[in-house]
């Protein structure tokens, strides 16, 4: 929910029926965000349901930072708590509107599918002990088959069926090849090379306090900023409020992270910002659209993050680093852009600021962006672990929050953190899904086939890696950027890394690519959000 300072912001800019009220912005998240997309509470239930999920976001923070106890009843804990939160959350399908109601089908799958995991967790010694010898128990088959079973659901909930269609096919490659049934079950479920691999213990430790600390971040008002700063630096040049758009949209983008959100934070101002100036309606959608696609490579990102644990743990503080520099590049590329086509169309300025004002403006937010200072330096430098950069960021935007701003009211806190578990919750259940699916195409050497072909193809370099953003350009028309991430990565890394492509490197290529394909059509979803938030 957007907070008080945005919407104030949003209504005084949103008078033109042309562009639509908050419930219209909202309506659009839904329908092309899936982190949106949600099971509707209302009353009681909603009261008990944020409780329970705010009491469960403080754990995690407890978890992150101070707990020590056995690995695999911590991870187990944890993702027990994921799958009952996540089937509370997300509906069986997109479009879900029935008010305070649960499928009797989703109440067994969360009840049955998070007793799983509890079950493995209170059970974890006779695991470890018992080692291979596990499977002898069919309890312990059946119940990791199910903990299995409801994840991938969980998963398919948040990021659509292609990737199910992909995991189905390999898993029966997988047995049809030789492993048999209770030993996929074991090694997915039971062992850290499935599911508790090493890419959830980092978003045990590292991911949920930076989704907290963002969900602090966004309280500030730090948005509302964004667009008077961009005004005050760009807005007086040809082209101004053009340009305003490209800025504001990539200094939400280290908020948000997402392109689609970035879209319909800052194209709802922007938009009709741009044509009360003049502006024809579909230039300023493109502008809007095209410049919201930075958020996948400005830090902080949760795709980076993503391609990080799909790549077997790539260091998050160098993907931040990585992604500034060609992030810059891709905001003054568009604002050189947006400058040639502005004085080809004779598009106005936009107002002056004078220099009190822009120095007042500047310094009005600055202390919002030392949050995203503290995490990019200390995350790169080793100044702080990555969990202490994010643990410092979150303490210090909640102060903000409560203190300087005082943007909310601290009985908030719970709707603030209740906030953040949707965006938890959609993310272990990619994370952990995507352990799975690596171990299986590890294990029937998909990469060693994919990177065989690639070198009987092409030993350049270059060209191969042309030959991938190609790829990535049109299977991007067909799937949305975090499934494809998942797909892709474990299968293409092991090729590029053989003609001396570091990983890193090879992640910002990625993102770079699934940023354009988000605007490709028929599933191309930040272009329609954007179409929807301009009414076109």
């Amino acid at each position: 929910m957007k907070d008080k300072t945005k919407e104030k912001h949003f209504h005084l800019h949103h008078h033109d029926d042309s562009v639509g009220t908050m419930a219209d912005v909202e309506a659009v998240m839904k329908k092309y965000d899936r982190e949106s997309n949600v099971r509707i509470w209302e009353g009681l239930p909603k009261k008990v349901i944020h409780y329970i999920m705010a009491a469960f976001a403080i754990y995690c923070i407890i978890d992150a930072i101070f707990l020590t106890t056995l690995q695999e009843v911590r991870y187990s804990v944890f993702m027990g708590m994921i799958i009952f939160l996540g089937f509370l959350t997300f509906p069986v399908k997109k479009g879900y509107e029935r008010v305070n109601h649960m499928p009797w089908y989703d109440i067994i799958i969360m009840i049955v599918g998070s007793g799983a995991y509890f079950f493995y967790a209170i059970n974890s010694m006779t695991v470890i002990r018992l080692s291979a010898r596990i499977m002898a128990n069919p309890m312990f088959m059946i119940v990791g088959a199910i903990g299995i079973l409801a994840l991938v659901e969980l998963c398919r909930r948040c990021v659509g069926l292609p990737i199910l269609c992909v995991a189905g096919v390999l898993v029966i490659y997988t047995l049809v090849s030789g492993i048999s049934l209770p030993q996929l079950i074991r090694t997915l479920f039971y062992t850290a090379n499935g599911i508790f691999s090493t890419p959830v213990g980092v978003c045990v430790k590292y991911i949920v306090i930076f989704i907290i600390f963002g969900a602090f971040l966004e309280r500030t008002g730090v948005a509302d900023f964004f667009i008077r700063f961009a005004n005050a630096a760009v807005g007086r040049f040809t082209g101004g409020p053009a340009k305003v758009a490209v800025v504001a949209s990539a200094l939400e983008g280290m908020a948000s992270g997402s392109s689609v959100a970035n879209t319909v934070g800052s194209g709802s101002i922007t938009i009709p910002m741009m044509e009360k100036n003049g502006y024809r309606k579909d230039f300023t959608i493109a502008i809007t659209v095209a410049t919201a696609t930075q958020a996948l490579l400005i830090p902080p990102s949760h795709n980076m993050v993503i391609y990080g644990q799909a790549a077997g743990g790539v260091s998050t503080g160098r993907l931040f680093l990585a992604g500034i520099l060609p992030g810059l590049l891709l905001c003054v590329a568009m604002m050189i852009l947006v400058r040639r086509m502005t004085i080809k169309e004779n598009f106005p300025r936009g107002p002056k600021y004078t220099l009190k004002e822009a120095v007042r403006t500047c310094l009005n937010g600055v202390l919002a962006l030392i949050t995203i200072v503290i995490i990019i330096v200390g995350c790169s430098s080793g100044i702080f672990t990555v969990t202490e950069s994010a643990a410092i960021a979150c303490v210090y935007a909640a102060f903000l929050t409560f203190v300087v701003y005082r943007s909310v009211k601290i009985t908030e806190v719970w709707r603030i953190l209740k906030g953040t578990l949707k965006t938890l919750a959609m993310i272990l259940a990619i994370i952990a899904s995507a352990n799975a699916f690596c171990y299986l195409m590890s294990y029937l050497q998909v990469p060693a086939m994919i990177t065989n072909f690639m070198l009987t193809v092409t030993d350049n370099k270059f060209v191969l890696l042309m030959m991938i953003n190609v790829l990535l350009l049109v299977l991007g028309c067909f799937m949305d950027v975090a499934p494809l991430i998942l797909i892709t990565t474990p299968i293409l890394l092991p090729a590029v890394e053989q003609f001396g492509v570091d990983p890193v490197h090879f992640g910002i290529i990625v993102m770079m690519n699934l940023a354009v394909a988000s605007l490709t059509p028929p599933v191309g979803t930040t272009l329609f959000a954007g179409c929807a938030v301009g009414h076109m």
